[in-house]
């Protein structure tokens, strides 16, 4: 169940893997295999306890990639206020780790604020612009770094980080991509898709393996050695996390004559582009569209306080027994 929640949680943005884990009540489990497996210490209970988390967690990612890519392209504001919603209820779950708010836990959340609005602005074309060529492969690299860290730290959301870097729906279309083409048709893979998709796939996935062995065990390293500042920037990175989710925009075709990523647009290119692609232009919500958002908002905030909660009650139970 851990790592079903863990895969959930991983495609939605504002949801924590972490937090997921602790909620399940193996988070202290999980951290103990990863510390070990990263440093060469191989037990076979550690080994089936990650099998059966991050093997739950990939079949729920692969089953469904593509929905959750479409219901973020077809439904855009909707989504985006639940993932204001879910983000926003992960503050609490990092105040309550941090206890007594120090001038160093001050800074680095004003430090963590500040990297995230810088992003929200410097991100071209909104939250899900693509790239293409080598920076693509760089930037997925380094967004598969982003989700690995993510799967270790309890209130910081893989999806989100992946949302803000441009990458989340070419990463979900990409591992859809994969899933097709290895399922085929007439009985056989389609290795052109596999190929195509393995493009994208691969250097992401490099990525959470580095961020598995590196990034989460330096996180590990500055929580038990500078915890209030870290948790400050942890704290910084939720709040400022909701500058980029504006909700009430949309991905509008582009006319011909156009740019889009470099490419002056043709009727032609116009057909062949993905809807990924689409430039987002914001639009005035109506009083409905506001209700609604403001009702999935306080409905996502909900929803992780309720996850966090039961993590906090089966700690209580461990203690107890």
């Amino acid at each position: 169940m851990g790592g079903v929640l863990m895969g959930l949680a991983n495609l939605v943005p504002g949801i924590s893997g972490g937090t997921m884990l602790l909620a399940a009540g193996v988070y202290p489990q999980f951290i103990q295999g990863i510390s070990e497996v990263t440093t060469l210490r191989f037990h076979s209970r550690n080994l089936i306890l990650l099998a059966s988390i991050l093997g739950a967690a990939g079949v729920v990612v692969v089953t469904l990639a593509g929905p959750t890519r479409t219901l973020v392209i077809d439904h855009r504001w909707l989504m985006y206020s639940l993932f204001i919603g879910l983000t926003l209820g992960g503050v609490p779950v990092i105040r309550r780790l941090m206890g007594r708010f120090t001038p160093g836990a001050g800074v680095g959340c004003a430090g963590g604020i500040l990297l995230m609005a810088a992003i929200a602005l410097i991100q071209p074309g909104g939250a899900d612009a693509g790239d293409s060529g080598a920076g693509s492969v760089i930037l997925l690299f380094v967004a598969g770094v982003a989700g690995a860290s993510a799967m270790i730290l309890p209130g910081i959301s893989g999806g989100y980080l992946l949302l803000i870097l441009g990458q989340y729906l070419t990463i979900l279309g990409a591992i859809d991509q994969l899933k097709t083409g290895l399922v085929g048709g007439n009985g056989g893979a389609d290795w052109a898709v596999v190929r195509e998709a393995l493009h994208i796939f691969l250097p992401v996935a490099l990525g959470v393996a580095v961020g598995v062995a590196g990034v989460s065990n330096l996180m590990r390293l500055l929580l038990s050695r500078f915890a209030k500042a870290t948790l400050g920037v942890l704290l910084g990175l939720l709040l400022g996390a909701v500058l980029g989710l504006w909700p009430f925009q949309q991905g509008v075709r582009p006319q011909p004559g156009e740019q889009v990523k470099g490419r002056v647009m043709t009727r032609e290119l116009i057909a062949q582009l993905d809807p990924t692609d689409f430039p987002l232009q914001r639009f005035p919500p109506s009083p409905r569209q506001l209700a609604g958002a403001a009702g999935l908002v306080v409905a996502g905030f909900l929803v992780t306080q309720g996850v966090a909660f039961a993590g906090r009650s089966r700690e209580g139970q461990s203690g107890e027994e």
